[in-house]
């Protein structure tokens, strides 16, 4: 070994040492240890990795993200898993691609609609918006806060192009029902699989339905990056304009640090540049530079390889507070998972009763008090937020279960970081408060 590989080893041995002694485990005190919803959990692995990768003092992608991408990809049974610097990043290109004048009569266009829902993150809205395409509201299911599918045919127009949905909090939307619309009507379906990483759906995973799908890696999501995200589809054709728009809008697909791949890089003719102009410094799209470090990247690769054990955790921990909570099912809608699913959830989403003594404001005061971290439904309804009013879109029906969920909807953590101990704070919390009521 050379004097610095034997060096690199020595940071890695101490990486070990540093882990046990800045991230020992604290005991729970109800009270005054915080309950959140959610975040990072890691081990020694992942820092080795993390500095590992620092030490190439490879910044941009490099190996780290060819490993996470062909597992990832192996993983999901996908042909292609392209990084991105975050979930909603991920959803940017994975409509913007659909726009590409490289697909002909088939690409989305400016005031084309695409089906999705107000009750949900914004950002799997905002790229429908940032497309200059129209947005078309339908409302959602009490008990699953997904998608109402019987009013898929009320919100189809002439201009019906596309469906960009989630699978909230990581239970699965009705794919059968989704994926039988858009096939009947020629349609993109665009799967934000962000919350739902590791859900299946008729035994198949979720995030492999779409033409185009997308996974957040932010620390609150299944396995984490801190920043991260990636776009999957099974469409070469797709795959290249991806990465497209994912790097500047170039029309080259050589990854960074390597030349010519396509062997004619001084030999292309397009638009009206003089030929032979350099393919490195071509563009075909109004694009971004949206790619992510390889340092991220080798943190996924050891998360990677906890997944299925925090899937579990988290399945686990959904059902101990369901039963938990079960007996209070008269002052709340506790949630249910979609049939034919196996969700991966993401947080236990329930909503306070409209003839409960009680609102859900006061209840998340009470939770609040006694350090229970807990999160709404996201935007609510996107339709009344300051960001949307003057931004074109129309509703199919009414919103008026999207209104209920933004009054009376909340969530509490079900994350691998919670301990049976603080799932029990949680459920005698409630119980607490209800009793008082």
């Amino acid at each position: 070994m050379s004097q610095a590989e034997q060096l690199r080893q020595q940071i890695l041995d101490l990486v070990q040492d540093y882990h046990q002694a800045a991230f020992a485990e604290r005991p729970f005190v109800p009270g005054e240890s915080a309950v959140p919803v959610s975040g990072r959990v890691f081990g020694a692995h992942e820092i080795s990795l993390l500095v590992d990768s620092s030490l190439d003092f490879w910044l941009t992608t490099g190996r780290y993200s060819e490993e996470f991408e062909k597992k990832f990809a192996q993983y999901m049974g996908l042909r292609h898993a392209l990084l991105c610097n975050s979930g909603s990043s991920a959803n940017l290109l994975a409509l913007s691609c659909l726009t590409s004048p490289k697909l002909g009569d088939i690409r989305l266009k400016s005031g084309d609609e695409v089906i999705t829902v107000a009750a949900g993150f914004p950002t799997t809205v905002n790229p429908i918006l940032q497309n200059g395409l129209v947005p078309v509201f339908v409302d959602i299911e009490t008990e699953t806060h997904n998608i109402d599918t019987t009013l898929l045919e009320l919100a189809l127009s002439e201009k019906t192009r596309a469906v960009m949905i989630a699978h909230t909090l990581g239970n699965p939307f009705n794919l059968d029902a989704v994926t039988a619309f858009c096939k009947k009507h020629n349609l993109f379906l665009i799967e934000d699989n962000c919350d739902a990483l590791g859900a299946h759906y008729n035994g198949q995973l979720t995030g492999t339905f779409g033409d185009v799908a997308t996974v957040s890696f932010y620390p609150a999501h299944h396995i984490t990056m801190g920043e991260g995200g990636v776009v999957m589809t099974n469409k070469p054709a797709l795959k290249k304009l991806i990465e497209s728009f994912r790097d500047w809008g170039r029309d080259c697909w050589c990854p960074p640090g390597v030349d010519n791949t396509c062997g004619k890089r001084f030999d292309w003719q397009l638009g009206s540049l003089p030929h032979g102009y350099d393919h490195k410094y071509t563009y075909s799209h109004i694009g971004y530079n949206l790619k992510l470090t390889d340092m991220q990247a080798a943190v996924g690769v050891a998360q990677l390889d906890r997944l299925d054990a925090f899937i579990k955790t988290r399945q686990d921990n959904w059902s101990y507070l369901r039963s938990g909570l079960k007996p209070y099912e008269k002052f709340f809608h506790l949630p249910v998972p979609a049939a034919n699913s196996e969700p991966s959830w993401f947080g236990f989403l329930m909503s306070v009763r409209e003839d409960a003594p009680f609102d859900r404001n006061e209840l998340i005061a009470w939770l609040t008090e006694r350090k229970i971290g807990t999160r709404l439904l996201f935007g609510g309804n996107l339709t009344r937020q300051p960001a949307y009013i003057d931004q074109p879109w129309r509703v199919a029906g009414s919103l008026e279960r999207t209104d209920f969920a933004m009054t009376n909807s909340f969530w509490v953590g079900v994350y691998p970081g919670l301990s049976t101990e603080m799932l029990d704070y949680i459920v005698d919390s409630i119980d607490q408060f209800v009793k008082n009521r």
